[in-house]
């Protein structure tokens, strides 16, 4: 399991995706997401702007991504 360090939160969850090179751009994240593609804390979450906070488990493509305050 990968972690992803937040300078600050809450963060919104098609940020992470972006910011962390999941995908190319914003409107592909939001693109995944509305799919049903990613899972936050092992549910599927279709809300782009979800806020994500330390010690959430996001899934995607086959990774699990652990988030912590820096």
């Amino acid at each position: 399991m990968r972690e992803v360090e937040l300078s600050r939160e809450p963060v919104e969850l098609y940020k992470i995706l972006k910011f962390e090179g999941l995908v190319s751009s914003g409107g592909e994240a939001k693109s995944v997401i509305g799919a049903g593609q990613v899972r936050v804390n092992g549910a599927v979450e279709l809300r782009k702007r979800k806020k994500i906070e330390s010690g959430d488990v996001i899934e995607f493509a086959g990774e699990q991504f652990r988030v912590r305050l820096a």
